[in-house]
């Protein structure tokens, strides 16, 4: 029996911070080293964090990276580690995973299939390394092999796939296997998106048994650069079983996931898969990296890490996944908490909820003493003893009325606030919009009437909250939060530098009946350990309204567009699908018969001319967060022309 000891760690790091990176790096090596640990998967470009955008085309990277990588070499005796960063050499830069063994740089592997959809943009920065090519780096008198390596170590072969190698066809573990590969570390920079952990986790079993191989996946947490959110969720697997796994959406910086493994018993069993192809050419050889010394048997046999969780909703992931981005864009900012212009409706009070999840699962997580560490830069956060006394220092709630307001959304507004913790204001801003009324009227010379200037006089109203709420914000020294959400963004159903205005807008990505349905749920039940908060019945037994015409008018959102969940279905088959008008209306009369033909054609013309117009829009939205591949943000996911024909052949078919 030859039993040694695997770990993979889960990091919270931020681009460019290059010694908080460093630090926690050396955490995790340390808390390895602890626990007995031989071999050490770290996260994929984890010196220098994943998000660093053309920031990985600068010489200055590339040294400041292997200056760090130069103060973790000697940290690592007794221990194999894969550290990631970004290497140039002759004529391009390369993602690598350098291997380290007992302080000794041994040998680099590059990634060879590299992420270019959605919001990935590794093409522009980096090259894929061809399989089965092997050179040498040359660096300070030094030269180490580089390419599709095997790492031999104590008779123990160790082999990569990075990140998406392991989510292509023909994946380099298939190679590996062939070569007697005991051990695969996949380092990993894999963002959340609604259930993709169980898409892993199938890869990370599926290749430990059709390989034959122990895999160890590590990954990276939290919110790193800004729009993307990684969940965690190491993950460490022997032969098609499950031996630890990681939890996610966790808010320390480092966690490491340990499992012993048999290396005989996976030869054994690898020996016993009869498809795996026989005749090893003598090349394989070449690949090899053989490294001197001796694995580390652990004294004593450690049980599972922990037994993977059944797999979540995609509300209970929303709430984990959105409380985690808040409190590290918060504390990655140095923000001193948060503002929310509360209109009483849907959206806003998703995001003070939002906020009030945020203080809850990360007290739970840290602890009140970690609380109060992580968010030292918030001003009296020390004296905060519970979420309560957290979210009076940390959240903000303003409702500023019109003459078009109602009293159940002020009500609904001041409710909501005050359940979640935050300090509450009313403002009264209707001789603000007045009085920017009057002064247009005068310059043009007439009454504006809403029969003739319904939309001027609309937007004028959002746009008149702004600069208060921006007051608010900038006396805290505090983040604003933008509340439109994906189904608005996506015909532009907001008023720019009115509702839009903000910081951060941590719901732009998410649709309004999910929303709907989520407040829903934290009403009654609560979500992902978060108490409910019965204020919002306020909010959900309201039709979502903009408030911006007259009482008369009977404004509604749908009213003004169309029925929210067929918004978000043509906005799937016509966005993220890329079907015609006329290809999404023949779907729509197959699976909404309720409508007539003529009813759909007036929505579909609606949904396609207002998504052309308003992409300029997008392109001006705050920061979003991602979740899924519905994302209409131009910066991480969709890219639409600004200017267009607008579909209008298309809609002319119809």
């Amino acid at each position: 029996m030859k039993r040694i000891r695997l770990g993979a760690a889960i990091l919270n790091q931020t681009p460019l911070d290059w010694e908080g990176n460093t630090s926690r790096i050396m955490q995790a090596i340390d808390d390895a080293r602890q626990q007995e640990v031989s071999v050490l998967c770290l996260p994929e470009l984890c010196i220098t964090g994943y998000g660093c955008e053309d920031m990985f085309l600068s010489p200055a990277v590339w040294q400041t990276a292997w200056d760090m990588l130069l103060k973790i070499v000697p940290h690592t005796p007794d221990m194999v580690v894969s550290v990631g960063l970004p290497l140039y050499m002759t004529n391009g830069v390369y993602n690598v995973a350098c291997v380290v063994a007992d302080r000794q740089i041994v040998g680099f592997v590059p990634k060879q299939h590299l992420a270019g959809d959605g919001l990935h943009y590794e093409p522009r920065w980096f090259r894929a390394w061809p399989a089965e090519t092997i050179s040498d780096y040359h660096r300070d008198s030094n030269n180490w092999p580089i390419g599709d390596l095997i790492f031999e170590y104590d008779d123990v072969r160790l082999g990569f796939e990075i990140c998406e190698d392991a989510w292509v066809a023909g994946r380099p573990g298939n190679r590996m296997a062939e070569c007697g590969v005991d051990v695969i570390l996949n380092p990993s920079a894999s963002h959340f998106a609604f259930g993709k952990h169980e898409t892993r986790k199938r890869f990370v079993l599926e290749g430990s048994r059709s390989f034959g191989v122990s895999y160890v996946y590590a990954n990276l947490v939290g919110n790193e650069a800004g729009r993307a959110i990684y969940d965690g969720g190491a993950l460490i697997a022997s032969s098609g079983d499950l031996m630890a796994a990681g939890p996610r959406f966790g808010f320390h910086d480092v966690h490491l996931t340990v499992a012993d493994v048999d290396v005989d018993l996976t030869r054994t069993r690898r020996a016993g898969i009869h498809s795996m192809p026989v005749d090893v050419s003598d090349d394989v050889y070449d690949r090899i990296a053989r490294i001197g010394g001796s694995l580390f048997t652990p004294t004593t046999t450690r049980g599972a890490d922990r037994v993977a969780a059944p797999a979540e909703s995609e509300t209970e992931e929303f709430t984990q996944a959105m409380a985690l981005a808040l409190f590290d864009y918060m504390r990655k900012s140095r923000a001193n908490g948060f503002v929310i212009s509360m209109s009483g409706g849907a959206d806003s009070s998703a995001a003070a909820s939002l906020v009030r999840c945020m203080a809850e699962r990360a007290i739970a997580a840290l602890g009140t003493d970690g609380f109060h560490e992580k968010l030292s830069c918030v001003e009296n956060i020390d004296k905060a003893s519970d979420a309560d006394a957290a979210m009076n220092l940390l959240l903000t709630g303003v409702y500023q009325a019109t003459r078009n307001s109602s009293e159940t959304t002020r009500a609904a507004a001041e409710a909501v606030t005050t359940a979640v913790g935050g300090v509450f204001h009313f403002l009264d801003v209707d001789i603000i919009v007045t009085h920017y009324t009057t002064i247009i009227e005068n310059a043009i010379e007439r009454t504006l009437e809403w029969e003739s200037d319904d939309i001027t006089l609309q937007n004028i109203q959002a746009r008149s909250r702004a600069p208060s709420i921006w007051m608010f914000a900038n006396l805290k020294n505090a983040l604003l939060l933008s509340t439109s959400n994906r189904s608005e963004a996506a015909v532009g159903y907001a008023t720019m530098d009115g509702d839009t205005s903000g910081g951060l807008s941590p719901i732009a990505g998410i649709d309004k009946a999910f929303l709907r349905n989520w407040l829903s749920l934290m009403e009654t039940d609560g979500s992902a350990g978060c108490a409910s908060i019965s204020a919002l019945a306020l909010v959900n037994r309201q039709q979502p309204t903009a408030e911006l015409r007259p009482s008369e008018f009977e404004q509604t959102d749908e009213g003004d567009l169309m029925p929210y969940p067929l918004l978000d279905k043509i906005e799937g088959l016509a966005i993220r699908d890329k079907l015609s008008p006329r290809e999404v209306l023949a779907r729509l009369t197959e699976t909404h018969c309720e409508y007539s033909t003529a009813q759909l054609t007036e929505w579909i013309k609606r949904f396609f001319r207002l998504w052309s117009r308003n992409q300029w829009k997008r392109e001006r939205y705050a920061p979003s967060f991602h979740v899924d591949d519905k994302n209409l943000d131009p910066g991480t996911w969709c890219r639409f022309p600004i200017l267009s024909g607008g579909f209008e052949y298309e809609l002319s078919q119809l």
